[in-house]
């Protein structure tokens, strides 16, 4: 099917051609040519349970696939046990607008390690995804997968290898790869086509074909510095990393059906126009060899 790709939230142009609520973005992103929408919670999950309603009825009649992205501030591996018992909470919130809108992905952070060890960290979070998942089957909200995110500073927790070590616990985690907070965390470790294809080889060698199939990713261009991520940049700033261009090629060329997200800082959804070219000159490439 090849990947499907869309906005992080509501562009610049969005509200410069005097669109104003985000229950016009389904139309907004289908109009453009794109087939996905993450609805963000970042700040936390305000939209009211109706409203979630009418955005995913908007979607399913424009053919965007909603995801949604949980606030920022859940901590996973917390030290602190209210905090994570907190975070719980935020989950099970998020999933609930989720399943309103007929989202069938919540994106996750996945926390830090802090003052204690990775391994203390990853334990903690592991803790807090299982309860997490424990309790979204009783509410009836398991058919959501819950992605947790690779992360941008270099403190964090959510390598590639620790966000795949965290969707070992249960299917219906599903990761996200955000490309440019794995190169900012390498401090700029995506370079050859080798360093792009090991992103993939971990999710394929740990997870299996599905998942490593369908998963679901991030992309900007990230300026960071020596403690990883510092801000995001649009597609066209190409001075900054990492190039879009080798993980299209990845995906037509194993044949890969991920939901990509564009985080541009302020032209995400004319930034995610150019990545979909891009993916599909590469598929209609592949397809032809």
């Amino acid at each position: 099917m090849g990947a499907i790709l869309g906005p992080a939230g509501n562009c610049e142009e969005f509200y410069e051609t005097r669109h104003k609520s985000s229950l016009e973005a389904p139309e907004w992103v289908s109009q453009k040519g794109l087939g996905a929408y993450e609805y963000q919670c970042g700040k936390g999950v305000k939209i009211s349970i109706e409203a979630a309603r009418k955005l995913g009825e908007r979607a399913k009649n424009a053919e965007v696939a909603l995801s949604v992205h949980a606030p920022y501030y859940i901590s996973l591996s917390s030290t602190e046990s209210d905090k994570r018992d907190k975070s719980i909470d935020y989950i099970l919130r998020t999933l609930e607008v989720a399943k309103a809108m007929g989202a069938k992905r919540i994106v996750v952070h996945s926390g830090t390690a802090g003052s204690i060890t990775r391994r203390e960290a990853m334990e903690l979070a592991k803790d807090t995804l299982a309860r997490s998942l424990d309790a979204a089957k009783v509410v009836g909200f398991g058919d959501i997968f819950i992605c947790p995110e690779t992360m941008g500073k270099v403190k964090q927790l959510g390598s590639v290898e620790e966000v795949a070590e965290l969707c070992l616990l249960d299917e219906r985690l599903l990761p996200t790869i955000d490309f440019g907070h794995v190169n900012s965390m390498t401090l700029g470790g995506l370079k050859t086509m080798g360093d792009y294809e090991r992103v993939f080889d971990v999710l394929s060698n740990k997870l299996g074909k599905w998942r490593a199939t369908n998963f679901h990713a991030h992309y900007s261009r990230i300026e960071y510095t020596n403690a990883g991520e510092k801000k995001h940049h649009r597609f066209d700033e190409v001075e900054f990393e990492p190039e879009f261009d080798p993980i299209a090629e990845i995906i037509a060329k194993r044949n890969l059906s991920p939901t990509i997200i564009c985080e541009s800082r302020g032209t995400q959804t004319r930034d995610a126009v150019e990545m979909q070219k891009i993916c599909r000159r590469y598929e209609n490439a592949y397809k032809a060899k």
